[in-house]
């Protein structure tokens, strides 16, 4: 297998240099973007513990039931222009936005900043690392 892969290298070196170059713009990217505004779960904790940060789980209905962070306030992506005034009285307050794998944050955190939340913050790793970090979740 290794000698076909070595083969077709020596045979489509521009195919190959375009997939590297490719290869390498796209994980340069997810390293910028997975740098930039996001919170790990102990910065969350401080955050919530410290100044009483409100955390927007932005999941679908069924998986924020299964298990999300206490007092979390659930809406999903996809409806949140139509409820942004329940957010209103956290304005002041900075926000943790926690999606499932912390991949879908950074637009909800986008929008809700031109919107005036200036605080708001994603959960690097999403809830699926806030569990796997051994943190409390609630079902209630």
């Amino acid at each position: 297998m290794i000698d076909q892969l070595l083969e077709f290298a020596q045979n489509h070196p521009l195919l190959v240099g375009a997939f590297v170059v490719v290869l390498l713009a796209w994980l340069a990217f997810e390293s910028r973007r997975s740098a930039t505004g996001g919170v790990s779960s102990g910065e969350a904790t401080n955050l919530i513990n410290r100044e009483d940060a409100m955390v927007l789980d932005i999941r679908e209905i069924k998986e924020f039931k299964a298990g999300h962070i206490a007092g979390a306030i659930n809406v999903p992506a996809d409806k949140l222009d139509n409820n942004m005034q329940r957010l209103e009285k956290h304005k002041d307050k900075p926000i943790i936005v926690v999606d499932k794998m912390g991949q879908h944050g950074g637009g909800v955190v986008t929008k809700l900043q031109k919107a005036g939340y200036s605080g708001a913050r994603r959960l690097k790793g999403g809830h699926s690392q806030w569990v796997a970090d051994g943190l409390p979740v609630v079902t209630r």
